[in-house]
């Protein structure tokens, strides 16, 4: 029998290569620690809060197998940008460049620091995805600021705990751990709450555009099913 041909989506594409973007800049913009106002976060927090907006997007629009699919193209991405950094930071330095050192402490990420953001990203994607096609289903399509926000809510918790947790438990103090957290995911979930006019926006441009608005009644959740 003939194949049928897949609907064609002509922003997947795009969506997808700005999420990869949004992910590696702030896992290297991650090596910095701002102050803004009485928060203290590492640079990262700036932009990484848009991965969350793009994967409400995703998943709101085409469904959760659809987004699971970009959300593997960013784990793959970040991992191989970690291990090529790890790699090039431990290859010995040409005779005359200076900068050895600090090439190392700004982006020879540890080996527990990877592990921590794959990690955390990987559980805090998935479950943002998951959630927000569960409540789709159960609103039957209405009140999109509450399948937005509170998917992001449980999806930014569970990242920033595994992260902060699984990164610096040991290395900084229990309250120090806790303070952290705390100033992250204000600022991550405020981000996305700021975020949510334009975020319906996108949506119902997608929509209207590429004439599809998918609701997973019948989908596999299994992250790792092909």
């Amino acid at each position: 029998m003939p194949k049928i041909a897949s609907k064609q989506y002509y922003y997947f594409d795009i969506i997808m290569a700005l999420f990869v973007a949004v992910l590696l800049i702030s896992n290297i913009a991650s090596t910095k620690i701002v102050q803004l106002w009485q928060f203290s976060f590492d640079g990262g927090t700036l932009l990484f809060p848009l991965s969350y907006i793009f994967g409400d997007i995703l998943t709101e629009v085409y469904g959760y197998k659809k987004a699971k699919k970009v959300f593997w193209v960013g784990f793959f991405s970040a991992g191989l940008m970690a291990v090529t950094l790890m790699v090039v930071t431990a290859l010995p330095a040409a005779g005359d460049w200076p900068y050895q050192e600090a090439f190392k402490n700004i982006l020879g990420l540890t080996p527990r620091i990877v592990l921590a953001s794959l990690i955390a990203y990987f559980a805090g994607e998935f479950s943002n995805s998951y959630i927000l096609a569960k409540l789709k289903i159960k609103t039957a399509g209405r009140h999109l600021w509450l399948r937005t926000i509170g998917s992001t809510l449980v999806g930014e918790g569970i990242d920033t705990i595994l992260f902060i947790f699984i990164a610096f438990w040991g290395i900084l103090s229990t309250e120090l751990l806790i303070a952290v957290f705390v100033s992250n995911y204000i600022f991550k979930t405020a981000v996305e709450i700021i975020f949510t006019p334009i975020t319906y926006k996108a949506i119902e441009f997608l929509k209207r555009k590429e004439d599809e608005d998918y609701y997973d009644r019948s989908t596999d959740f299994n992250p790792f099913a092909l």
